[in-house]
């Protein structure tokens, strides 16, 4: 990224730690309604390498809410479609596309390297606590996104550790996972603290709206492009915040 480019980051940040986000390496895992934003932040921000993980391709229901969603991007590769929108925004950034699964076969591959941050946004519980667990356990920085679904309050998305997450059904099922395993749980997340307990029972679901995962037939859940967008620009601001050597909030 030019120098010009970079000149309002460097007002807020300064050249020291503006250096820090063009040598860090971040890894950012599932590139949907969330990741694509994250991705999108750091991006804009000079972070210096990105390795860009996610195995679905692009489809008409995802316009609603996916920054790589478009007319002309059906049916490609979302990890193909974020590498190129990334360099066209930093053609100086290392960007490493990586179109798997995310699972016990590929979490060795996925976290190659130790990035300095891995950005969660992973919509499968199994493989999300998967994944988490991984990270955690090789002992690198990890930010994951919690549920974003269901939410229409932007004033209630939080940044804090998992173990204080309260009113959040995704968050429930990861840290029960989490602790099965073993895992600890001192990661940072970004999360919301409006309930969904009233909204998750009077959802409809529709047959036409469900789809298919790994072979598993999954209900979508409802979910507005707003909400999904500021979890991803959230996770992205902690992100420059911890690679700048500040405590995200």
């Amino acid at each position: 990224m030019t120098e010009d480019r970079l000149a309002r980051i460097r007002l807020m940040l300064g050249e020291e730690r503006l250096e820090r986000l063009k040598n860090s390496f971040v890894t950012v895992v599932g590139l949907g309604a969330v990741g694509s934003y994250a991705v999108e932040g750091l991006a804009r921000s000079g972070v210096g390498r990105l390795r860009l993980v996610d195995f679905d391709v692009l489809r008409a229901s995802n316009i609603n809410r996916q920054l790589y969603a478009l007319g002309s991007t059906l049916g490609r590769h979302k990890a193909d479609v974020a590498a190129e929108r990334v360099l066209d925004i930093n053609p100086h950034c290392r960007v490493e596309k990586l179109n798997v699964f995310a699972n016990d076969e590929t979490f060795d591959r996925i976290l190659e390297g130790k990035p300095d941050l891995v950005i969660d946004a992973i919509d499968s519980l199994g493989p999300k606590a998967g994944l988490i667990a991984a990270t955690v356990k090789l002992g690198l920085p990890l930010i994951a996104s919690m549920g974003a679904a269901l939410r229409t309050d932007s004033a209630a998305v939080r940044v804090g550790p998992i173990k204080e997450v309260i009113g959040c059904p995704l968050a429930a099922k990861v840290r029960n996972l989490l602790r099965k395993s073993g895992t600890h749980l001192d990661f940072t997340c970004v999360y919301s603290l409006e309930p969904v307990g009233e909204l998750r029972k009077k959802r409809q679901v529709d047959p036409e709206t469900q789809f298919h995962e790994q072979g598993r037939r999954r209900a979508a859940l409802g979910s507005l492009p707003t909400l999904t967008g500021i979890f991803g620009l959230t996770a992205a601001n902690a992100a420059i915040q911890l690679l700048a050597g500040e405590e995200p909030r």
